[in-house]
């Protein structure tokens, strides 16, 4: 399996760790952590043991105390139960650190557990990114087959990815109970793909799958508490214009989205690389903001006049405006958006994301290359400090 030094940094106490099942939170924890004592709730006897006698986990710390200080507890969710017994344990032995990954938030909501009531810092780990491949990147491929580390190292890329949508979107979520009607969903799943960078309307989800509005919501409400998909909110702070007032939907992995939407002959190659270009710039922009860890977010801008910009990223160190373009040429239309938005916001940094090979500086917008962009994300470092205009 190919190894990759990933870009989050651990807090320096007990902390969950959450990303979508195959994002490598496991293999991260066991680098930073090799001597940890790991309790594998992906392991149906330990499961069933543990949530038969969730205080047997106390036992098992006590038991390991001598040789470690670091317990990691994988997919929290499948026995959300434990965290009453970490939260006492961490208030009995304030020495011990918990690492506790998750792959959805459903259950713990469910379970009306207070995430330890803020004693454990919050973590997410994302899909592999420009940075942490380095050489290894490959654009096409990401745009392809995405970047989900299971993927990524498979020898078969393919197979991996319809094996990863086909059984985990789809087979787990109903032996999780979280699904009645495996048919109903699948339906919906190919459906809501074509919402992919654009408003989902609930209602006509709904009329093509043949299911309630209700059960729309609950849907894409579920597959954002499992990480497997995103909304971006509109920017509007002090708006000068009339703003729509939708956010965007995405699945959250450029392969994923590709391997759940149906093709056919009205669908175009140029059509469903764009989708995938942009959704591999929206996840890079939301690994960024994480991994830095300051309270930065990320948007889109849209206004009732039609004028758009794909993302924007606001924080304490940055605002920057960012537009992506499937072509390798640019015509003037092609700014027309962040012209717009920069009459409005001239403190914002404007760039221009593109599959041409030049970097250019036209009109205050920096041109760049899409996998020069991507491998410039780096966390600690301030998107508008790529910028020659705002260092």
């Amino acid at each position: 399996m190919k190894m990759f030094k990933r870009q989050p940094s651990p807090p320096p106490g007990s902390f969950f760790l959450f990303g979508p099942r195959g994002t490598g939170k496991t293999t991260w924890l066991k680098t930073q952590y090799p001597k940890a004592c790991v309790v594998d709730l992906l392991s149906v006897a330990t499961q069933m043991t543990l949530s038969a006698r969730p205080d047997r986990l106390r036992e098992i710390v006590m038991g390991n105390l001598t040789g470690t200080d670091t317990f990691v507890i994988d997919e929290v969710q499948k026995v959300p139960e434990l965290l009453s017994v970490v939260h006492q344990l961490m208030e009995e032995y304030r020495h011990i650190r918990f690492a506790i990954t998750g792959s959805s938030a459903r259950k713990l909501k469910r379970a009306g557990v207070d995430l330890l009531a803020g004693r454990a810092a919050l973590r997410h780990l994302h899909p592999l990114t420009a940075g942490e491949m380095q050489e290894q990147f490959n654009l096409e491929a990401a745009l392809q087959f995405g970047l989900l580390p299971v993927v990524v190292s498979s020898p078969s890329p393919a197979d991996a990815l319809a094996a990863y949508v086909g059984t985990y979107l789809r087979e787990e979520l109903l032996l999780e109970g979280l699904l009645r009607n495996l048919g109903a969903f699948s339906r919906y799943l190919e459906v809501a793909s074509f919402s992919q960078g654009a408003f989902m309307n609930a209602s006509e989800v709904a009329r093509e799958c043949a299911i309630d509005r209700r059960t729309v919501n609950s849907y894409t409400q579920m597959l954002e508490d499992m990480m497997l998909a995103f909304s971006v909110p509109i920017f509007s702070k002090r708006a000068k214009r009339l703003l729509v007032s939708h956010a965007k939907f995405y699945l959250f992995d450029a392969g994923v989205f590709r391997m759940s939407r149906p093709k056919g002959p009205l669908d175009t190659h140029a059509e469903l690389d764009g989708l995938c270009l942009e959704t591999l710039v929206a996840e890079h922009l939301r690994a960024w903001a994480d991994y830095t860890g300051l309270a930065n977010a990320l948007y889109h801008w849209r206004t009732k006049a039609g004028n758009e910009v794909d993302f924007i990223v606001y924080g304490e160190d940055v605002f920057a405006a960012i537009e992506v373009k499937n072509s390798s040429s640019l015509a003037q239309r092609d700014f027309r958006g962040l012209r717009s938005f920069r009459e409005d916001y001239p403190e914002a940094a404007a760039f221009l994301v593109y599959r041409g090979r030049e970097r250019l500086l036209r009109d205050e917008v920096l041109c760049l290359p899409c996998a020069e962009f991507l491998a410039s994300l780096s966390p600690g470092v301030s998107i508008n400090r790529l910028h020659p205009g705002r260092r």
